[in-house]
C-alpha cells in the first residue's frame, strides 16, 4: 500500500510537471491511498520545521540556504506549500520508490494547524517557532485553540525547540515539552522599544495562572520582555540575543559582530535571530549566516521594490493586524510624498472575516505626505469606510478595476505603496508590472 501511494504521488507530480503545473494534488492522492505515508519514509540527517503566524516563509528559506551553504543536500518547500498535502508532495517527489528521501537535510515551512499532522509522523530534529498572533479566525480559529493543537503533540517530542523568548505565546510551548531541549532567541531593549503599546496584544495573560502579564518593554504588539507577578512565568534568557538594532540601516550586532538584515522591520530582526539560533544549535559557523543575509532573495510581495522610468513602487502582503502594522511602520518611516493602493479580498485564503482591518493602525498612513489612497479588491468599500472612520482627510478613491487602481497611483510619478491580501497579491504584482511598461 505504501509503495503504491509513493508511486501514485510521484507519477501524478510528473504528469503535472509535463503540463507546467505544480501544487499539492500529488500529496492529496498519496494520502488518500495511505494516510500514514510519511511514517514509511526513511530519512537521513536533520529535519527542521518552521512554523508561526508571521515570518515563517522568510525564516524557512534562510535556514534552507544556511544548511545548503554549510554542506548539506537540502529538500525544502520553498514555494510555500505548507499544508499536509503540499508537504507530502515535497518529500515524496524527492524520495525513491522504496521511500528513501534523497537528501541529508529537510527544511519545511509548516502551517500552524498542520504541525499536529507532521511532527508525530517524521523524526523531527528541530522545531523553530517565530510568533503567534490572531490570524484568519474563520480558518485558524482563536489563537488559544490553535496553540493548543501544537501543544497536544509536544509531550513526546524529544528534539530541539527553537523559540522566540519575547513572545509569551511561544515560550509557553516549552511547558508542554518536558523531553525537548530549548534554545531561545530574542532582541535586547533598544531605541525602538516602548514601555507601553496601543497595538493589538494577544499575549496579555499568563498561560500558567491567567494573571495579567507585566512588560518591562515592548518591541511590537505583545512581543517584548515580560513576567508574571503571580507565578514567575517570564521571558527566559535568550541564547541568541540581538543588540544595537538600527531599523534605518537594517543592522544589528550579536556577540559584538555587526550584521545587516536582508529584510526591513523589527519583525524581520526576529527572523534573523531565529536563523542564528538554529546555526548555534547545529554548530554552524556564523560566516555562513553572513552569507545567507548577503544573498537572501526578496520574497515576492514582501517589501518588493519595482523601479522603472523614474517610477518606484513597493508591494507588501498583509494578512493580519500585527503583520499589517509592521508594514505601516515601514511606510511611515518614508517621509516623501506617496500614493497608496490597498487591495482587500475576502476569499478563503485571505480569511472571510475582514474585521481585522479595524485592529490595524492605518492611521500611520494618514499624513500630509500621503496624497491619495486608492481602495480596490472585493472589499474595497469596507476598506474605504475604514479609512474614512480613521479620519483620513486626503483623497480616498474606490476603483474596482485593479489595473486602473494601480495605474492611478503611479501616474503622478511619486512613490507608490501597494498593500494586498493573499489572493490579491499576485494580481496586484501583475498590475504593477503592467503599469510600468
Amino acid at each position: 500500500m505504501r509503495t503504491l501511494a509513493i508511486l501514485a504521488t510521484k507519477l501524478s507530480a510528473h504528469i503535472l510537471h509535463l503540463f507546467h503545473r505544480g501544487g499539492s494534488l500529488p500529496g492529496t492522492i498519496g494520502l488518500k491511498i495511505d494516510s500514514d505515508i510519511l511514517k514509511g519514509l526513511r530519512f537521513e540527517g536533520p529535519i527542521i520545521l518552521v512554523t508561526g503566524t508571521n515570518g515563517k516563509t522568510s525564516t524557512a528559506n534562510m535556514i534552507t540556504d544556511l544548511m545548503s551553504y554549510s554542506g548539506y543536500k537540502v529538500i525544502s518547500n520553498r514555494k510555500g506549500d505548507n499544508l499536509r498535502p503540499g508537504i507530502v508532495t515535497t518529500i515524496v517527489t524527492n524520495s525513491t520508490i522504496l521511500g528513501k528521501v534523497k537528501a541529508n537535510a529537510l527544511v519545511l515551512e509548516v502551517d500552524e494547524l498542520n504541525i499536529r499532522h507532521i511532527l508525530p509522523n517524521i523524526p523531527v530534529s528541530a522545531l523553530v517557532v517565530t510568533n503567534f498572533f490572531r490570524d484568519q479566525l474563520d480558518r485558524a480559529m482563536e489563537m488559544e485553540r490553535l496553540i493548543s493543537t501544537i501543544e497536544s503533540v509536544l509531550p513526546n517530542y524529544d528534539g530541539e525547540l527553537i523559540l522566540n523568548a519575547n513572545d509569551p505565546n511561544v515560550v509557553r510551548l516549552s511547558l508542554k515539552a518536558p523531553k525537548a531541549h530549548v534554545t531561545y532567541y530574542g532582541i535586547e531593549e533598544n531605541d525602538y522599544s516602548r514601555t507601553s503599546t496601543k497595538e493589538a496584544s494577544e499575549g496579555k495573560f499568563c498561560p500558567k495562572c491567567n494573571e495579567r502579564l507585566v512588560y518591562d518593554y515592548y518591541q511590537y504588539s505583545h512581543i517584548g520582555k515580560f513576567h508574571c507577578p503571580n507565578c514567575g512565568f517570564a521571558s527566559p534568557k535568550a541564547d541568541v540575543s540581538l543588540e544595537n538594532i538600527d531599523l534605518i540601516n537594517q543592522t544589528f550586532t550579536n556577540e559584538r559582530v555587526k550584521y545587516k538584515n536582508p529584510y526591513e522591520g523589527m519583525y524581520s530582526m526576529y527572523n534573523a535571530a531565529a536563523v542564528m539560533a538554529l546555526a548555534k544549535y547545529y554548530h554552524i559557523d556564523y560566516s555562513y549566516v553572513q552569507k545567507v543575509f548577503e544573498s537572501a532573495p526578496q520574497p515576492k510581495g514582501r517589501n518588493e521594490k519595482f523601479n522603472l522610468n523614474n517610477q518606484t513602487c513597493v508591494l507588501n502582503l498583509i494578512k493580519n493586524p500585527t503583520g499589517a502594522n509592521e508594514v505601516m511602520k515601514v511606510i511611515e518611516m518614508d517621509p516623501s510624498d506617496k500614493n497608496i493602493c490597498i487591495v482587500l479580498n475576502d476569499n478563503d485564503q485571505d480569511g472571510t472575516d475582514v474585521s481585522w482591518i479595524y485592529d490595524t493602525f492605518f492611521e500611520k498612513l494618514m499624513k500630509e505626505s500621503t496624497k491619495k489612497i486608492v481602495c480596490s479588491g472585493l472589499r474595497a468599500n469596507d476598506m474605504a469606510l475604514r479609512l474614512y472612520y480613521g479620519g483620513f482627510k486626503g483623497k480616498i478613491l474606490i476603483e474596482t478595476d485593479l489595473d486602473a487602481a494601480v495605474k492611478s497611483c503611479m501616474e503622478t510619478k511619486i512613490v507608490t505603496y501597494c498593500i494586498a491580501t493573499y489572493t490579491a497579491l499576485l494580481p496586484t504584482r501583475n498590475a504593477i508590472l503592467k503599469g510600468m511598461k
